[in-house]
């Protein structure tokens, strides 16, 4: 009595030769039952050393006799069927007959052309299967699951450690062991507007004077100027800014090297510097790092003075030119007034008259004085030649008396008409005199003009006046700032996770398209 076989359950559904591994992925591994059907339990199968046909082979004899229309249960009947009728199941041009496209040259199918004689199938062998074989089977595809998983899973975290943890395990290292201490010294400083009240200003300009509104753009001026080489410039050479980083001291990451370039200075100072403006508030905020605390608070306090010096010079310019030209206006009408009032003088003392209008009043009231007594002599005269026998005498003494009175008016009124030729005429005198005295107001008034200007030019320079005002000073820090060793070595990790997450899902990816 030959020995039964016993079969494994093939992926696709059909069955492996004893010994034969048995799948260990796939759905197949998981979901189909290791053992075969009933249907099949009871097939004749092959006898002695003939090799048990695989399951695609089975298949593929039952689809060849569905094609000659016999009608069978089970793919080894089917193999059976085929035999007896001289037809090789597993025969490649049998096999064959199942690709679209091979028609023979009579528009039938093609079929073999020589009908071989099979052997005789061996008799069927009942296989059977016991239930501890069974759960055997199915307790060592579960081994070998289990033992795919723990690979991949070591192998998992084998390229965790090697790409994620080891770079994390060197960065702690460095930050908690390596890493030179530094100290921060933060300090905030605001540039201010002088106030409206105290320099005069008025209008709508006012209303934001002193205020981050009206020295934003000085504030950002600033900022930049504290960020530019020149700045780093006048800390290297006041402070050494460059020699200090340059200590050997320092670890090396950080560490400036002593015959660096002026560009890698420049960079390490806008690293070790940080200034931020908010515009907001107006403050514009700074942090120095260095390493040593007293050193730090020094440049910061160095920078402040830049940056004090640097305000005063916005509107240095732009005050001198107000006030030199408000100054010289003013000199020009001052000396204008005064030249003209020297005129005045020397004309008045020439013509010899403090006041022209005084004069001619003078004169005036003596020409009517002369007039009311040439009238009263003239009425005298009048009255002695009425008589009919008149005193000769003393009509000679009046009428000698109305003669020297019009003499004295003729001359009076010379003078204020000037008809005689003479300097000293009092028409001309008053003339130029009323010329020079109106000169006069008008370089008066002029000047207070400019006196005006001068004083708004005044005003307007102490407005435009820039100061530093510094509400948080730089002072030295107790301990360290950086480097912050726990958040750095978590920054850290997430960086190389996320550098090694996106490189496996790339090449996941790729894997898949390639294979696909």
């Amino acid at each position: 009595m030959p020995k039964a076989l016993k079969f494994r359950t093939h992926p696709d559904g059909g069955f492996n030769r004893p010994g034969a591994a048995a799948p260990t992925s796939g759905p197949s591994a998981v979901d189909t039952p290791p053992i075969v059907a009933a249907a099949n339990d009871t097939a004749p199968m092959p006898q002695g050393d003939a090799p048990a046909p695989t399951g695609r082979q089975l298949r593929m004899a039952r689809r060849i006799a569905q094609k000659h229309g016999i009608k069978v249960k089970t793919d080894l009947e089917a193999v059976e069927a085929l035999r007896q009728r001289g037809i090789d199941p597993f025969e490649r041009s049998n096999m064959l007959q199942l690709v679209p496209g091979q028609i023979g040259k009579d528009g039938d199918p093609q079929v073999p052309a020589v009908s071989r004689q099979a052997p005789p199938p061996a008799p069927a062998t009942p296989v059977t299967i016991d239930a501890d074989h069974r759960a055997g089977e199915i307790m060592k595809i579960q081994r070998d699951i289990a033992k795919r998983r723990r690979r991949r899973l070591a192998l998992l975290v084998t390229r965790l450690s090697f790409f994620v943890g080891l770079p994390t395990l060197i960065a702690a290292i460095y930050y908690y062991a390596i890493a030179t201490p530094m100290f921060a010294t933060k300090s905030e400083f605001i540039i201010q507007q002088a106030d409206a009240a105290s320099a005069g200003a008025t209008g709508l300009g006012g209303l934001f004077s002193g205020t981050g509104l009206a020295t934003q753009q000085d504030s950002i001026s600033v900022q930049s100027y504290l960020l530019s080489r020149d700045a780093l410039n006048r800390l290297d050479d006041d402070l050494g800014f460059t020699g200090h980083f340059a200590n050997p001291t320092i670890d090396p990451l950080q560490r400036l090297d002593p015959q660096a370039s002026r560009d890698d200075a420049y960079k390490l100072y806008k690293r070790m510097v940080e200034i931020g403006y908010d515009p907001t508030e107006g403050v514009i905020k700074m942090e120095v790092v260095a390493a040593d605390p007293a050193v730090s608070a020094s440049f910061s306090q160095a920078l402040i003075d830049y940056a004090e010096e640097q305000v005063d010079q916005l509107t240095a310019r732009l005050r001198a030119d107000q006030m030199e030209g408000a100054m010289e206006s003013f000199a020009a009408a001052e000396q204008r007034m005064l030249e003209a009032q020297a005129r005045s003088v020397d004309l008045k003392e020439r013509v010899g008259v403090g006041s022209a209008i005084a004069e001619e009043s003078l004169i005036y009231s003596q020409i009517g004085a002369i007039e009311t007594e040439k009238r009263a002599e003239q009425a005298r005269l009048e009255q002695l030649l009425s008589n009919p026998r008149p005193q000769q005498t003393r009509v000679e003494v009046t009428e000698a008396n109305i003669a020297r009175l019009e003499a004295e008016l003729d001359g009076l009124r010379a003078s204020l008409t000037g008809t005689d030729s003479g300097d000293g005429n009092l028409a001309r005198a008053t003339a130029e005199l009323e010329v020079a005295q109106q000169e006069l107001v008008t370089r008066q008034l002029l000047l207070q003009q400019a006196a005006q200007q001068l004083e708004l030019a005044r005003i307007e320079a102490n407005r435009q006046v820039r100061y530093l005002s510094t509400p948080v000073p730089p002072i030295p820090p107790d301990e360290a700032t950086y480097p912050r060793s726990f958040e750095n070595t978590v920054l850290a990790f997430l960086i190389f996770a996320g550098i090694y997450l996106m490189v496996s899902l790339t090449a996941a990816i790729l894997k898949e398209q390639v294979s696909g």
